[in-house]
């Protein structure tokens, strides 16, 4: 990698800390350059404008919560535990989520719902690729009979997601981990009623 290649990523890697916790409206060209040591100069070299940069920081964190969902996920065995996996990975959300200031997705969609359509877009494909993946994994279970055959897996993945995503907006605006993890107590509970072989 060229030392412009280095400056460049290290560019994103600090601006997308630096918009996950402030957003990108509450964040100024002032605050990259002093995030990043670069001079105002140095920014522009890389990137157009702050919309660029935005764009580029969420999907380099979009990239590492992936990662570390796709790890948690590969160290289960079952549909279920999988499905939990995407809340476990932020069950400590308020003192160490997997990127610092919490789940970008739900960061960008809050922030650009409707003010900016371009990072609104992002954070909806953000949105529709995880959706899918859940998707994927409720269609596995009931392949392999561990979900009831019949499940409509479309309205489980938006819950799972919509459980997720409040916990997780619950937990930092108490700064107490405790919605999260009652919600994967109750997503857990949940899951089993839809498991074949429940009578639920």
């Amino acid at each position: 990698m060229t030392k412009g290649e280095n400056t460049r990523r290290h560019i994103i890697a600090k601006s997308a800390e630096l918009f996950n916790q402030k957003g990108y409206a509450g964040s100024s060209l002032s605050d990259i350059t002093e995030t990043t040591g670069i001079k105002k100069g140095g920014i522009y070299r890389y990137f157009a404008s702050k919309d660029e940069i935005a764009i580029e920081a969420y999907q380099y964190a979009g990239h590492i919560v992936n990662e570390t969902i796709q790890a948690a996920l590969d160290r289960e065995e079952t549909a279920m535990d999988r499905l939990l996996a995407f809340l476990r990975v932020y069950a400590n959300v308020v003192e160490d989520p997997p990127f610092i200031g919490g789940c970008p997705l739900l960061n960008l969609a809050t922030e650009s719902d409707d003010s900016h359509p371009v990072l609104r877009a992002r954070a909806y494909q953000g949105m529709d690729a995880t959706l899918k993946r859940m998707k994927r994994i409720i269609a596995d279970g009931i392949q392999s009979g561990e979900f009831k055959a019949g499940l409509d897996a479309d309205a489980l993945a938006t819950f799972t997601l919509s459980v997720m995503e409040g916990g997780i907006m619950l937990s930092k605006l108490e700064g107490n981990n405790r919605h999260v993890r009652m919600n994967i107590e109750s997503l857990s509970a949940y899951l089993q009623g839809m498991c074949a072989g429940n009578s639920r």
